[in-house]
Parts: C-alpha cells; sequence; structure tokens
C-alpha cells in the first residue's frame, strides 16, 4: 500500500512539473519574440519604483502609450505557491482589467504592457521569471495589448531580461528618484464615458 500510494504522488509530480514547464518561457524564446525595446528604461523603472514603492514580492504591471507615457499601472503580492505562469496570467489579467479598458477590437495593439517583479536574489535568469514572461504575454494577448518589457528589482538594481539592459539604481530599499514618469500623471482620455472614469480612478492611484 506505501509502495503504491508513493508511486502515484511521484506520478502526479512528475505530471505537474511537466506542465508547469510548459508555461514559462527560456530567456532565448523571450529574447527571439520580438518584445518591443524600452527607449528610457531607467526612466521607466524609476517612476514605477517612486509610484509603488515595491518590496520583495510585489509585481507591477504598467501600460504605456506608443510614446511610453504611462498610462495606468497596479502593484499586487505574489501568493506563497508554485511558479506558474497560468496562475501568474490570470492575476496580471485580473489587474489590467481593473485598471484599463482593453484594446481588443483593434487589430494591432497600440499601447505596450510592461511588468516589473520585485524579488530577492540577483538578476540573473530563474524559473519564476520565465513563468511571469509567459504569464505576461499571455495576458497581453487576452487584453489586446503589446507584449512589452520584463524588468526584475532586486537588491544589486534593476534588469531588462532578454535585453542585458540594466542599473544598479532605483533597487531594493533605495529611496525614490524624481523621474519624469513619477512626477507627471497619466494623460486622461477628453472623450467621457466609462473607460473614461476608469482611467481618472487609476491616475489617482
Amino acid at each position: 500500500m506505501t509502495l503504491g500510494f508513493a508511486s502515484s504522488s511521484a506520478s502526479l509530480s512528475t505530471s505537474t512539473s511537466a506542465a508547469s514547464a510548459n508555461r514559462l518561457l527560456e530567456p532565448a524564446e523571450w529574447a527571439s519574440a520580438g518584445i518591443p525595446l524600452l527607449r528610457s528604461p531607467r526612466e521607466v523603472v524609476s517612476g514605477l519604483h517612486a509610484r509603488h514603492r515595491p518590496q520583495p514580492a510585489t509585481a507591477i504591471v504598467a501600460v504605456l502609450d506608443p510614446d511610453e507615457r504611462l498610462l495606468a499601472s497596479a502593484s499586487f503580492t505574489r501568493r506563497q505557491a508554485q511558479a506558474d505562469g497560468w496562475m501568474f496570467r490570470n492575476a496580471l489579467l485580473a489587474q489590467l482589467r481593473r485598471v484599463i479598458p482593453h484594446d481588443l477590437r483593434r487589430r494591432t495593439p497600440v499601447r505596450t504592457a510592461v511588468l516589473l517583479y520585485c524579488r530577492e536574489g540577483d538578476g540573473r535568469w530563474t524559473e519564476e521569471d520565465g513563468a511571469w514572461m509567459w504569464g505576461l504575454r499571455d495576458a497581453c494577448t487576452l487584453h489586446g495589448l503589446r507584449c512589452g518589457a520584463y524588468i526584475t528589482l532586486t537588491r544589486d538594481g534593476w534588469q531588462v531580461l532578454g535585453e542585458g539592459r540594466g542599473g544598479r539604481r532605483p533597487h531594493v530599499g533605495s529611496e525614490p528618484e524624481p523621474f519624469a514618469l513619477s512626477e507627471a500623471p497619466p494623460p486622461l482620455p477628453r472623450t467621457g464615458g466609462a473607460a473614461s472614469e476608469v482611467l481618472r480612478r487609476a491616475a489617482a492611484r
């Protein structure tokens, strides 16, 4: 009985691991996916850091317009569970739906979502990062957005994975820096309606 139970558990564990492995992206896959480069990554990182003051295990998803101006952003803390791209996708999609209307009616996405994840360790890729990458790409597809950069923030600084760009500041525990993205509120749409109200609430945060 004991041997049979152990065998069954091992089989289930292997099956779960195999399924989870399919929901992450390796650095080479990410680099070849045509992710648009940020023109001013340090400004974007510093602005999001100043707005949200992230601590380890905090994810910040932000939506940028074609001129790289911030339209909306949201932060949340990752639950202590196995890194899984499907779970991360659902969490990111829920935040996107909360702060900005979708662009599914457009033939080509014009707005870009980027993800900043604050964690322990250094800036090198981990399987957890791969799961976030998978989740970001899928969430963007389901919300009609372009998939943008995935950035880690650690005690060593920040790193745009797949690009090799990074810096020492800001980092976990550093004071916010006065960059344009953090100083200027996101522009509000000129038209009224529910979409305007969603963006207005997002800008007030």
